[in-house]
């Protein structure tokens, strides 16, 4: 069967963004640039789960932004990744004990020095990470179901903020306005006849669209997850674990 343009270029895509985390655990080291950049880019993303996970540990907004700010400068200055093996698979199940190992050893380290001291290795908004927090803390969850939890959400909001700014620069802002709703539920015949409607289209041309968005979104968070497994094999299965946070 014939492969369309688009799904061929998928196909690389995925094949591409595969090695963000695979680049650091093939290097074994960061010797290379493009391993720094990739292990870099990877800790920028997962700052919040583990600012929630060190938050529920007890730790104060304070002591819990020195905390990450230390651990990732160590991670990346002292080349912790150089111990990854690629058994061990996922980026989120390495972070996590890493950080679990730092916090153990590192803690007293953190107390001799003044606040601050940490050299800025990610950008943290601690306002927004206490803003989002303040409802999790209330409930009654261990740190690492807290940092999965935060892992689920945040690979969500990176896909969703993706798949907006491709309709935006493809002139379709109101199309995903309407129809970003789906991604949760098979909107109602009747749904489908309202927005068709308001955008001048017709039904069929609506529903087509919105297969078409549940598509994209689904390629989307593939890509996302394939950034953080050591082999394309890994993905559905962190598909599932991203799901099962939700109960799903």
């Amino acid at each position: 069967m014939k492969t369309s343009s688009s799904e061929s270029n998928w196909e690389g895509r995925e094949r591409f963004v595969t090695t963000h985390w695979s680049a650091v655990v093939r290097a074994g080291s960061l010797d290379s640039t493009s391993s720094r950049e990739a292990l870099s880019e990877l800790c920028q993303t997962y700052w919040y789960p583990l600012y929630c996970f060190i938050r529920r540990q007890g730790r104060t907004p304070h002591e819990a932004e020195d905390l990450t700010q230390g651990f990732f400068a160590r991670l990346l200055e002292k080349n912790f990744a150089g111990d990854a093996r690629q058994e061990r698979g996922k980026f989120r199940s390495f972070l996590l004990a890493a950080l679990k190992g730092f916090l153990a050893n590192e803690w007293h380290r953190q107390h001799a020095q003044k606040r601050g001291g940490f050299k800025t290795a990610v950008q943290i908004d601690q306002a927004m990470a206490e803003a989002r927090l303040d409802a999790e803390l209330k409930q009654e969850l261990t740190p690492e179901i807290l940092f999965e939890r935060q892992w689920a959400l945040m690979m969500l909001e990176r896909t969703m903020a993706q798949l907006r700014e491709e309709y935006i620069d493809t002139g379709r802002a109101k199309l995903f306005e309407h129809l970003s709703d789906c991604l949760a539920q098979e909107p109602s015949a009747v749904s489908y006849a309202a927005v068709a409607r308001e955008l001048r289209l017709t039904e069929a041309a609506v529903k087509q669209a919105a297969y078409r968005l549940r598509a994209r979104y689904r390629e989307i968070l593939r890509g996302e997850i394939a950034k953080t497994v050591s082999s394309p094999q890994e993905i559905d299965g962190e598909l599932r674990c991203l799901l099962s946070c939700f109960g799903n």
